[in-house]
């Protein structure tokens, strides 16, 4: 009982922290995976500089974000993937609430954008639903996380993922984040950052300047094709 009272405040105070509108507007700035400073991340929040550190700490306490220093600046991301996945599934039941669901993101950020450090929107989902249908990967269990089967593990090889360096982290090798524009999950984990990676390095993707969409290159186009057996949207 005493385990549960424990895991009960800490979640509560995590979702109090999460819950008030400046601090998630910060938290979701971040969800590009850029580091970003408190006067930059004050503005984001509409909120004075001393206000804003002081929700910074909040959710520093909270473990939501990290901060590292450098020179004479501090810069702040999220904690870590988990956190992407909570804000990323608190966009998808927010936007239940109407009886039928309409997608109103931006076609841009609906197409392919980033949910930390995996691919999000029509891609990601896509690629989540590939790999499933390919057998490279299957559920495992009732949970979110998903096992590699032997086949898969060959073909990633062949693309330039090795599996093994995978396993062993704190995160899943593999599993579904839900997607909030597209309300079905995208393949997120250590395997769906290493996708991301390789796509960045290899130039099949590159990142918007200026937030968190991707925009696919005629290489990717081709690539993706290639690996994957997804067709380039229109």
């Amino acid at each position: 009982m005493d385990v549960m009272d424990s895991i009960d405040r800490t979640a509560s105070k995590i979702a109090a922290a999460i819950g008030e509108p400046a601090r998630a507007r910060i938290l979701y700035c971040l969800m590009d995976d850029r580091a970003r400073t408190s006067t930059e991340l004050s503005a984001v929040a509409e909120v004075g500089t001393s206000t804003a550190s002081a929700h910074l700490h909040l959710l520093l306490k909270a473990r939501l974000l990290k901060v590292v220093a450098q020179g004479r600046h501090r810069y702040y991301s999220l904690a870590g993937p988990e956190v992407g996945r909570i804000l990323e599934g608190l966009s998808a039941i927010a936007g239940t609430m109407s009886p039928k669901f309409i997608p109103s993101t931006p076609n841009r950020l609906r197409a392919a954008r980033s949910c930390y450090d995996h691919i999000a929107g029509s891609l990601g989902v896509t690629l989540h639903d590939r790999l499933l249908k390919l057998e490279w990967i299957s559920k495992n269990g009732e949970g979110a996380a998903y096992a590699i089967s032997p086949k898969g593990r060959a073909k990633l090889k062949e693309i330039g993922i090795e599996i093994v360096d995978l396993e062993g982290r704190r995160r899943h090798v593999a599993c579904g984040c839900l997607d909030w524009s597209e309300r079905r999950s995208h393949i997120g984990g250590s395997l769906g950052a290493a996708i991301l990676s390789l796509a960045f390095r290899r130039k099949w993707l590159l990142r918007d300047l200026d937030g968190r969409g991707l925009t696919q290159t005629s290489l990717g186009r081709q690539e993706f094709r290639r690996c994957f057996g997804i067709e380039p949207s229109n």
